[in-house]
């Protein structure tokens, strides 16, 4: 179901030495280390923190629901915003992600941010 949780940060160096901490504690690595984003994981990263350049708010972070296909995605994407919610990026290819990823992104009615990822 849930395919990753990003939080969004406002000091990605301190965040990082906490979750380093935390994560070490629990058996979980760094996966994944760039200037704005960081992710851990056991078997492929699952929990990113990114740093957006603003003050943390209610609207921080996102969740990411795993999706079987691609045509999963795009009806999930077409039932949220036929129940209320609105694009924040409409289902497409994401390259930057991974070459077969494929995702769309929401804001649920309280306009927290939903991902919808296929890989």
């Amino acid at each position: 179901m849930l395919h990753h949780v990003g939080f969004e940060v406002s000091d990605l160096e301190r965040s990082a030495r906490f979750y380093d901490a935390v994560f070490f504690a629990l058996g979980v690595r760094r996966m994944h280390d760039a200037p704005a984003a960081v992710a851990y994981g056991v078997m492929e990263p699952t929990f990113w923190i990114v740093a957006r350049d603003r003050a943390p708010a209610p609207s921080y972070g996102h969740v990411a629901l795993r999706a079987s296909g691609r045509p999963a995605v795009d009806a999930a994407f077409a039932a949220g915003i036929a129940r209320g919610g609105r694009s924040d990026g409409p289902p497409g290819p994401r390259p930057r992600y991974g070459p077969r990823t494929y995702a769309a992104y929401l804001r649920d009615p309280d306009g927290l941010r939903v991902e919808l990822v296929a890989d």
